[in-house]
């Protein structure tokens, strides 16, 4: 179980990443991918919406996910792009994108 907890801090290889939103967190809250990974934030959620929000001038946030409902973004420029919930600011979380 350790090995799974230390794998989101780890880069990612794979083309597509999923984001758990469980229990009102990102999970998990921090991700390391290349370039090009895209990156899907699934609603697990029972009764609670949820978006994604981009923090900073280019920032943006995505459309309401209701449970089972999911949003995909795929980063192609390296830096780190925090972000949190926007209904539930308290929720936040940061994709780092290697070359």
């Amino acid at each position: 179980m350790a090995v799974l907890l230390a794998a989101p801090l780890a880069a990612v290889a794979g083309d597509k990443v999923e984001v758990r939103i469980v229990e009102y967190k990102f999970n998990p809250p921090e991700l390391k991918v290349k370039a090009g990974t895209t990156v899907t934030w699934v609603n697990h959620e029972k009764r609670a919406s949820h978006s994604v929000i981009f923090l900073g001038p280019a920032g943006f946030e995505s459309e309401r996910m209701f449970p089972g409902e999911s949003w995909s973004r795929t980063f192609d420029k390296p830096g780190k792009y925090p972000y949190s919930c926007g209904p539930h600011p308290e929720m936040k979380g940061q994709i780092e994108v290697s070359e």
